[in-house]
């Protein structure tokens, strides 16, 4: 029998609040760090190699690693929510189970990853349209990236397995110590060296490998249930089968996102590499706010998968109304600063100031309107915590990804503009959110997978007995 001896944040007792945000702040943080490095790749390009360097390792480059990875990132992430919920039951044997079938698939999915990225670069910058300037530096970029596909794969799984349990900060660790790694070898390859988009590449994939191997050094040496065994890596069927019936959705979300974004990207390089660089610098401050509710929805699904896992619902209910409020709080600040600070931070990417007009023009067509974009991210999560991911998959298909094609062909060419094509984005929130608040009032997402010994109209008594407590 596998024991647990952890030292971590409750997750399933306690000031629901107060454990949230502990437990929210290091991935946050994480996820700072994470995206610090993505951001000095494009100021080191920017400023020492060219506009068309930064296109090419931003938008045209991004969608494509986006496609494939996010699909696999977010299969595995049905790993992440049998484990929370196995953890908050106390199955740690079924926890170990889980880990090892999870890392068995990062490897194994991580190697096909790589191959198949190498091999459809060149087609796929061609069908997005890459103007001729950018395209040899983006498919460079590319291929490079994916060759360091597996340690990036192991890294997300292993940095879920520690969040599932309610470790959130040594993945921040990780992440601090690959930034670090990442920014010295940027400098070296691309400021000193001048290796140009290549240096920018290698620098990533060496710093993903550092996290990945700190990562597994932690999961083979902790004393917890979640403890990796180097010889007991391989697939359960019954658990795999799980991991897929939860993260297959959430990874064909991902694609489906990428799938709409890569045409959306298809239309900004159509603009060409000035719009493109606009598009890229925006880009970089817009994942600020996606940093956080990312890092706001990892928190809520985990919280929540606990105490579902423990049949804790009422205590359910109110960390997924917590994660509500939190969440709206946070997207107003970040939106009010971005939009305070937007000449600085763009300042920092561009130089040119017909660029910077034009990404300013996009920023404002979407930063007021983030808070249509809170339901999507929390009721998701609730949904997620409870097993429940391929109804909400169907809801963000039609109301995000068809929505926004349909954009690109109905409205667009009415007013084909940058603006207009930004506009896309907040519209199809504020469809999907609509769909998701009757989705979720109707309760089925919790009832739909709950063990056959638990009352379903129980269930939904309790959670909804705590509605004003």
């Amino acid at each position: 029998m596998i024991r647990h001896h952890s030292r971590q944040i409750s997750l399933t007792e306690g000031n629901i609040a107060k454990n949230m945000l502990l437990y929210f702040f290091p991935i946050l943080f994480g996820s700072f760090f994470q995206q610090l490095y993505n951001t000095i790749d494009a100021i080191i390009v920017g400023n020492f190699v060219s506009q068309e360097a930064l296109a090419a390792v931003g938008g045209a480059s991004g969608n494509i690693i986006n496609l494939l990875v996010g699909f696999f990132v977010g299969l595995a992430g049905g790993a992440s929510v049998i484990i929370a919920q196995y953890y908050g039951a106390r199955e740690y044997d079924n926890v170990k189970l889980a880990v090892h079938t999870g890392i068995a698939l990062a490897i194994a999915g991580g190697a096909g990853l790589m191959i198949i990225g190498v091999l459809i670069t060149h087609q796929a910058l061609v069908w997005m349209r890459t103007p001729e300037d950018v395209f040899p530096m983006a498919q460079t970029y590319i291929r490079i990236y994916f060759l360091g596909t597996v340690p990036n794969v192991i890294f997300n799984i292993g940095s879920g397995i520690l969040n599932a349990s309610g470790d959130s900060r040594k993945p921040l660790l990780f992440l601090i110590v690959s930034c670090i790694t990442n920014i010295v070898l940027d400098l070296l390859f691309v400021a000193v060296l001048r290796w140009g988009v290549m240096g920018v590449a290698l620098a990533t994939i060496l710093s993903q490998t550092v996290s990945a191997t700190l990562v597994l050094y932690t999961l083979s040496h902790s004393r917890d249930c979640y403890r990796l065994f180097f010889r007991e890596i391989r697939f359960t069927g019954r658990i795999l089968k799980q991991i897929i019936r939860i993260g297959l959705p959430s990874g064909l979300q991902s694609t489906m996102f990428a799938i709409a974004n890569t045409l959306i990207q298809s239309t900004i390089n159509s603009f060409g590499s000035q719009v493109m660089a606009a598009w890229t610098a925006f880009g970089k401050t817009d994942s600020i706010f996606w940093m956080i509710l990312g890092a706001l929805g990892i928190t809520q699904t985990t919280f929540s998968g606990q105490n579902y896992g423990a049949r804790k619902f009422g205590r359910m209910h109110r960390v997924i109304r917590t994660g509500f409020t939190m969440t709206t709080i946070f997207t107003i600040a970040v939106s009010a600063l971005i939009i305070l600070l937007r000449h600085i931070v763009l300042g920092l990417f561009l130089s040119d100031p017909e660029t910077i007009r034009i990404a300013i023009m996009i920023m404002m067509a979407e930063v007021p309107f983030y808070i249509l974009y809170v339901p999507m991210e929390c009721i998701p999560s609730a949904c997620r915590s409870a097993g429940d991911t391929l109804r909400p998959m169907l809801i963000t298909a039609s109301g995000v990804c068809v929505f926004r094609i349909l954009w690109l062909i109905i409205v667009m060419p009415l007013q084909y503009t940058p603006t207009m094509l930004a506009l896309s984005y907040p519209v199809s929130w504020g469809v999907t959110s609509v769909i998701y608040f009757v989705y979720y009032y109707r309760m089925k997402w919790l009832t739909r997978y709950l063990p056959g010994d638990v009352d379903p109209k129980a269930a939904v008594a309790e959670y909804k007995s705590r509605a004003i407590s």
